[in-house]
């Protein structure tokens, strides 16, 4: 059947008309598939265009760039695919193929097929739709899966046996809580079931194929929705098991405590929401990862007292503590990412502590030493933290943090604290008491940085250098002449 009018004004473009028009001298049977059919559908923006020929991909490719003036064309000899880049669209290029699998690896072995061969290993039904490019099948659509009956109906549902796509490619099953997550679907019953039941095959796929499912469920509109999954699945326990240490709720002399898991999903919703409202950017994805990793260390922590009830202290410097090792386990970065997220987490009780124990100046000025230009980021933080079903007491912990900002605005203009340099530095110690590297030295300088920070100086060379000779003398230290 050809595509409705709405679709076929889509593909009714220069581009499309102009690979049609070269597979027609080719002799090859041409077809648009997968994702950007799929995002036709569902009026998702797309710029990247999988193009599928029986036979001869890789031919088709290098004629297509030859018509298109500063085109750039790569080919992948290797995987039997090539790509070409035209104004923004990159367009990948591959002969119809099938593929066996093997029972220990993802890696399939790839040989020539049919475009109904090409379409059974796709990986769900909504991906596995084609539309012909040929010019007298120009819109012609194959959905012999029933993909389209299946976005009516926000279904994530295998062509094939759900165990047999899962157990071939088991990346698959990320991939289905990825698109749950993105496009807001649910998994169909019996392909939900099938990830259960494949759930330890996940353990031959590698850490950074899974991290790039995982931050593309982040990056979701609603996290939750394929976090939950995650869980669901027994994907999480299996992959993340310091997130799933966070679930449940124990209960002893009738005093219970939130869920932490469910606590987590709120937050990193919060957070997302919050980020919808800004201008992209490269950090969103990292301050979603610190919503959610920032109770990370509650299991570790988790006492109960008497009279204190159920307590978690120190969880965030436990936490923030946690974070080497587990970025290294799942593959994350572990540069200057690593330790931004790790910044939030340790920080992210702070500011709720000025509200407990009152807005002081010192306290102001050393949240902003110890936060730097991430302090901005850290508010974000702790007002997605806020998930209590209580509207007033959300407005209340708001209101609090209008006080907090307000007050990190007024200590900023007046004492430059962010990014501060002290003005005697461990040079200057050094040169003035004759002294090489010692711990004195460090004594001195966090002295005088403490002096600033409480108030007590400011931020000045004259009175930090008066400081620090008061400082050197209680230690026995004399100026050298």
């Amino acid at each position: 059947m050809i595509v409705e009018d709405h679709i076929y004004r889509k593909i009714d473009t220069p581009l499309l008309h102009l690979i049609g028009e070269v597979a027609d001298e080719l002799g090859l049977e041409t077809y648009v598939v997968g994702g950007y059919v799929r995002d036709l559908y569902l009026a998702r923006p797309s710029k990247d265009i999988d193009v599928v020929s029986v036979g001869r991909g890789i031919e088709l490719a290098e004629a297509v760039a030859k018509r298109l003036p500063k085109s750039q064309l790569s080919v992948f000899s290797r995987f039997g695919t090539a790509q070409v880049k035209h104004r923004g669209v990159e367009i990948e290029f591959v002969g119809a193929r099938r593929e066996s699998y093997s029972p220990d690896s993802r890696k399939p072995v790839v040989e020539d097929g049919t475009l109904e061969e090409d379409q059974e290993r796709r990986d769900f039904s909504i991906n596995a739709l084609a539309i012909c490019l040929n010019k007298e099948r120009f819109g012609e659509l194959l959905d012999p899966f029933d993909g389209l009956y299946d976005m009516d109906n926000l279904s994530i549902r295998t062509p094939l046996d759900p165990d047999i796509t899962f157990s071939d490619d088991p990346l698959r099953m990320m991939r289905a809580i990825r698109f749950a997550s993105q496009l807001g679907f649910f998994i169909e019953p019996e392909t939900f079931a099938a990830i259960g039941r494949n759930a330890e095959r996940i353990d031959i796929i590698s850490g950074e194929r899974i991290i790039t499912e995982l931050n593309k469920i982040l990056l979701s509109p609603r996290p939750s929705i394929g976090l939950e999954l995650f869980e669901l699945t027994g994907l999480m326990q299996r992959i993340f098991p310091e997130l799933y240490d966070l679930k449940g709720a124990d209960t002893k002399d009738g005093i219970g405590h939130k869920d932490n898991l469910t606590h987590t999903y709120k937050v990193v919703d919060n957070m997302a929401k919050a980020l919808s409202k800004l201008e992209p950017s490269d950090k969103h994805l990292w301050l979603l990862w610190a919503a959610l990793l920032h109770d990370i260390g509650k299991p570790r922590t988790k006492r109960f007292d008497a009279r204190l009830g159920w307590t978690f202290h120190n969880h965030e410097y436990i936490g923030a503590k946690m974070l080497p090792k587990l970025f290294r386990r799942l593959k994350l970065p572990l540069d200057s990412k690593l330790k931004y997220v790790q910044k939030l987490v340790e920080l992210h009780m702070r500011p709720a502590s000025l509200v407990d124990e009152g807005v002081t100046d010192s306290a102001v000025r050393r949240l902003l030493f110890d936060a730097g230009d991430d302090i901005e980021d850290l508010m974000l933080l702790v007002e997605a933290d806020i998930t209590s079903k209580n509207p007033q007491r959300v407005r209340r912990y708001l209101d609090n943090y209008v006080v907090v900002r307000q007050k990190l605005r007024d200590i900023e203009e007046k004492d430059r604290i962010r990014n501060f340099q002290p003005p005697v530095d461990g040079e200057l110690i050094m040169r003035v008491f004759g002294l090489s590297p010692c711990p004195e030295i460090g004594i001195i300088k966090e002295h005088i940085k403490d002096a600033i920070l409480d108030g007590l100086i400011p931020n000045e060379y004259e009175p930090a250098y008066q400081l620090m000779l008061e400082k050197a003398a209680s230690l026995g230290l004399s100026p050298q002449e």
